[in-house]
């Protein structure tokens, strides 16, 4: 069988349209994370490493990365 080739072109739309897929995720979790915060229920802060720190008000605490949410407590 065949491999079906791909133009570079598909390849870039492809990414790009993966890209703007990742920025409106990350929009629509920062603002409800900024919900959270402003409503007083979580608290955020930049640790000495420059990580965004999520601390909600039950008690959990998250790191913000560029890609992942770590829980760390």
């Amino acid at each position: 069988m065949r491999a079906m080739a791909s133009s570079p072109d598909a390849n870039s739309r492809t990414q790009a349209a993966a890209s703007r897929r990742i920025q409106e995720a990350k929009s629509r979790v920062m603002a409800v994370i900024g919900t959270l915060v402003d409503d007083g229920r979580a608290e955020w802060s930049r640790t000495a490493t420059g990580e965004i720190e999520l601390r909600l008000w039950t008690g959990e605490v998250f790191v913000l990365g560029e890609i992942f949410v770590t829980r760390v407590e």
